[in-house]
């Protein structure tokens, strides 16, 4: 029988005109999706709308009261606290209603549609040297809407304070469906807000506009006389419980205009904290703190950063004068003024901006808690860490004391996190440690959110600084406010939304903090026999696919990120690596997904193209194509797989046969450049509009041995400097260029090149998610490379996807093996191993001079995401090119672009930087190591690709060639 919520939803339908009833979606697929946010919470929604404009925003939102169901509106879904999710009907309003609309510039005013993007705006008005205030660290991807409705703040609320006081007009729609707009000057709109404001004076003026950050609860103080009746203020920080915005006029403010940042090294968190009121007295733009650990998280994960002076924590301020030179010596004068002696300025530029994406990116790497090392030499930490209690504020002069009593609340309940946040604010950032998965855990995360509630309230603070107190701290507010206070937010909440319908369960009559937890709803799913191991997740499937904490960086369309290429192309929440995170969680949760077998798994899975950017680029550590990979394996046990999973899932094997046969290769180069091709492809799942590129006559490791290459590993090494060339399948039997040229480089660098046995990295069969049959490849690869990695001889690649196989994959497949993890180690890029310190690395040799040679670069995916492309890129610099790098997967990712259904998606992919880059560059030197990525090039572009390999060992006179 269908749900009473599933009926409302239709019934809702049939109040909605005609035209409007496709952007209400019922699906299990989006609801799954759409029942969590950056939070720790899951309320499957009943249905999912999403308005094209004003007009269909307002009538769905009547649609839905009508039909009494529950409404919660939603932007980016970053919501920390799970404050965009409801039992009723989410509104979407960042898939079509996320324009601005209107600068203003001589008024200084922008009006924007709820979900625009902030970074759009930013955008918008920067050409007018002007900037919206308020900036999140999610700014490139939160919403204007979800900033209104969670009074959000950011670094320079410090300078330009919080939404609520740069929001000139809100239109909205309340729960009676009244249509309004609420401005700076008036209650008027809203029916007895005045009067029971001023019934109530004495209460509001002593509990609430304390400080800056005090933005639990409604902003009441907003409302009084003094502060001009401010209602667009007032229901700014409401988390649409009063009112549902379709449209929103903001403040603008001119852009600094010469930004300096400067470092402060304290001896820890609290110590920094202290000194965070002299500091404020030279009105900084922003003053925020960094702990230590958050760097050391940065450091393991993404390599080094800026030097920053001694400390174990920091101030980081932004200062700006009219100048550059004023600027500068505002902030001298503060170093001088600082308690530290630890004092490092950095003007514009890489470095500055190099430490702001640390703070940028808190809330995903403090998703984990940090590692320590135990005095038995043990690892401990690397936890999962949540939201919840991440945002906390106390005035500034308190913060000091208030940190101390909250690092002993931390430890009194074994609980661990790491501290960052807007100190200049008193705003603290946190993901804590939440034993929300073990017994009893539950209970001991209520028992230590009470006391972290009660020490905030002690010190005149304000459990929520700018998240909003959300499903997560809204039954902490009779903590904080007196029995006075709650009775006047419930007058406010009838007055604006009598029937109880927009976002229950937060604020008012709010739900159990501990009611609707997403994790503990999630079954354990133990590491299979022949699956991943998942080592670092306690070996449980589960405990990988809630890394996913929603922070959405994934949505973010940042220069130089690869995630997420499909979402690039579509917009698609299900085809951005959260919303396939969502979906495979609420697999594991087996209630509205019923496992892993279900069509909903397989349709957000399809257009993922395993390119692992995520697993870099991600701050939680989510590796897409890895749980894809795993999923098929749970998926397709004992079941028929698609056609493609055994002809290019097995392609290794077939590309083995066809040139182990004489005149066989040949004969089937020959076939493919008929019109048979187009059959045999239909017949075996592959796109008739791709090509098969032709096969060597000749396998690589033939012509290795005829040139003398030796495959054993030599008796007595002496003063000879020795590399191994592991051949992967693809150099081997399709394209043999790259391998050969690395044989010339590596000579001409001083290394005597031996060969690696023929042996396949399973790649293939790992992407298909036939994990038992990678590992029997994987197992006869370290059988043959393992002699060399032991004798410390280096490994190196030749195709950048197969080199990070045995970098990434071949540890988690096959974690008892100690050979395995020695080759994991051994393997190098040809990049890497040039670019290496001696002994390891060459001792004299210098790249060939490339100057005046534009290149235009792509980066394999796994390359970027496993390795890193830094030593491919400082090696080019080096030998003088200029080059032109490439962003995001080339599209075809191994078979995905060659399989039927996936043909646009690959070509839309391409047209994200590959295909109009070389349109750009017709002169260009193409560049890329990856066979995808050239094959890509030529099929679409008419361009052939070289690999690093072949063009340094190219001679001047053939560099022209290239071209």
């Amino acid at each position: 029988m269908e749900s009473p919520k599933a009926g409302k939803a239709a019934l809702m339908a049939e109040y909605l005109p005609q035209h409007m009833r496709c952007q209400l979606d019922t699906s299990r697929l989006t609801r799954g999706m759409y029942s969590t946010d950056a939070g720790i919470y899951r309320v499957v929604p009943a249905a999912v709308f999403f308005p094209r404009n004003k007009a269909e925003a307002v009538a769905g939102i009547r649609a839905a009261l009508r039909a009494k169901l529950p409404l919660t509106s939603r932007g980016a879904g970053t919501s920390c606290a799970g404050n965009a999710i409801g039992p009723g009907v989410v509104i979407d309003f960042c898939k079509h209603m996320n324009k601005v609309l209107d600068i203003d510039a001589k008024g200084r005013t922008a009006r924007v549609q709820p979900g625009c993007v902030e970074a759009t705006l930013q955008a918008a008005a920067a050409p007018f040297g002007l900037r919206f205030g308020p900036d999140p660290s999610s700014q490139n991807r939160c919403t204007i809407g979800g900033m209104v409705g969670n009074n959000a703040c950011g670094p320079h609320a410090t300078a330009w304070g919080r939404t609520a006081v740069n929001v000139l007009s809100l239109e909205c729609v309340d729960g009676a469906g009244r249509r309004f707009t609420a401005r700076t000057d008036s209650l008027a709109p809203a029916e007895g807000l005045e009067e029971l404001i001023d019934a109530n004076l004495a209460t509001i003026r002593t509990e609430f506009g304390r400080f800056s950050r005090q933005v639990s609860g409604y902003q009441l103080d907003m409302a009084l006389p003094e502060a001009g009746r401010n209602l667009a203020a007032f229901l700014t920080g409401t988390e649409g419980t009063l009112v549902t915005v379709v449209e929103i006029e903001v403040r603008l403010v001119p852009l600094p205009a010469a930004p300096v940042l400067m470092a402060l090294g304290y001896a820890n968190m609290v110590e920094a904290a202290r000194d965070v009121p002299a500091l404020l007295k030279f009105r900084p733009l922003s003053v925020e703190g960094l702990d230590r650990r958050m760097v050391q998280v940065v450091e393991a994960k993404q390599g080094p950063v800026p030097a920053l002076p001694e400390g174990g924590g920091w101030l980081m301020c932004e200062v700006s004068g009219p100048t550059p030179a004023e600027s500068l010596a505002l902030a001298r004068r503060i170093g001088q003024a600082a308690a530290t002696d630890a004092v490092a300025i950095y003007p514009p530029g890489e470095e500055a901006a190099a430490l702001w994406r640390i703070r940028a990116d808190g809330a995903g790497l403090g998703g984990r808690t940090p590692l320590v090392r135990e005095a038995d030499g043990s690892l401990s930490g690397g936890e999962q860490a949540w939201a919840g209690f991440e945002d906390a504020a106390v005035p500034p002069e308190k913060l000091a004391p208030y940190l101390a009593d909250f690092s002993a609340c931390m430890k009194k309940h074994g609980i661990n996190g790491l501290l960052y946040g807007h100190f200049g604010d008193g705003c603290v950032h946190v993901r804590l440690d939440f034993p929300l998965a073990e017994p009893g855990g539950v209970g001991r995360t209520r028992a230590f959110l009470e006391d972290a509630a009660d020490a905030v309230a002690f010190y005149g603070g304000s459990i929520s600084g700018e998240h909003g107190d959300g499903r997560a701290r809204s039954e902490l507010l009779k903590r904080l406010y007196s029995p006075a206070a709650i009775s006047i937010f419930r007058q406010v909440k009838t007055l604006f939304d009598p029937a109880g319908l927009l976002n229950p369960g937060v604020i008012v009559d709010p739900d159990p903090l501990d009611k609707n937890l997403r994790r503990p709803q999630a079954k354990k799913l133990p590491a299979l026999k022949g699956g991943f191991a998942f080592e670092g997740d306690h070996g449980d499937f589960t405990t990988a696919l809630h890394r996913c904490t929603g922070v959405g960086k994934c949505r973010a369309g940042i220069r130089k990120n690869f995630m997420c290429p499909s979402f690039a192309a579509t917009g698609r929440e299900q085809d951005v690596t959260r919303g396939r995170a969502r979906i495979l969680e609420e697999a594991a949760n087996g209630k509205l997904i019923e496992g892993f077998s279900t069509p909903e798994v397989l349709k957000v899975l399809d257009l993922c193209l395993a390119c692992k950017a995520c697993s870099a680029d991600c701050p939680a550590g989510v590796d897409m194509a890895k749980y894809r990979s795993e999923t098929y394996y749970r998926h397709y046990r004992g079941r028929l797989r698609p056609r493609t999973h055994y002809l290019l899932g097995a392609l290794p094997r077939w590309l083995r046969l066809a040139t182990a046969i004489p005149g066989l290769a040949q004969a089937i180069n020959a076939l493919m450049a008929t019109p048979a091709r187009k059959v045999l492809f239909r017949a075996g799942g592959l796109d008739p509009r791709r090509q098969m590129p032709p096969i060597v006559s000749e396998r690589f490791s033939k012509w290795a041995k005829k040139v003398g290459l030796e495959a054993a590993l030599p008796r007595s090494r002496a003063s000879t400097k020795y590399a191994v060339l592991w051949a992967d399948s693809f150099s081997e039997h399709l394209d043999s260029e790259g391998a050969k040229a690395t044989v010339k480089v590596l000579s001409e660098a001083g290394y005597r090149v031996l060969l690696a046995p023929p042996s396949c990295c399973g790649l293939t069969w790992i992407t298909t998610g036939q994990l038992p049959a990678a590992k029997k490849h994987l197992e006869a690869l370290v059988e043959n490379l393992a002699p060399f990695a032991v004798a410390g001889i280096p490994i190196v690649g030749v195709e950048p996807s197969c080199t990070a196989a045995l970098r990434g994959d071949l540890p988690d497949l096959l974690p008892d093996d100690a050979r395995a993890k020695a080759v994991s180690q051994g393997v190098y890029t040809l990049a890497e191993l040039l670019s290496a310190p001696s002994p390891l690395g060459p001792q004299k040799w210098q790249p060939p001079s490339l100057k005046g040679l534009q290149v235009v670069a792509q980066p394999h995916c796994h390359h970027y995401s496993v390795m890193g492309w830094q030593a491919d890129r400082d090696l080019l610099q080096k030998a003088g090119a200029q080059i032109v790098e490439l962003s995001g997967c080339c599209g075809l990712a191994g078979n995905f672009g060659m399989e039927a259904g996936h043909y646009e998606m690959s070509v839309k992919v391409a047209e994200n930087s590959l295909l109009p880059t070389l349109r750009a560059k017709p002169n260009a030197v193409f560049l890329a190591d990856g066979f995808s990525c050239r094959t890509q090039a030529r099929q679409l572009a008419g361009r052939q690709g070289v690999h690093l390999a072949t063009l340094l060992a190219a001679p001047g006179d053939r560099l022209k060639h290239l071209h």
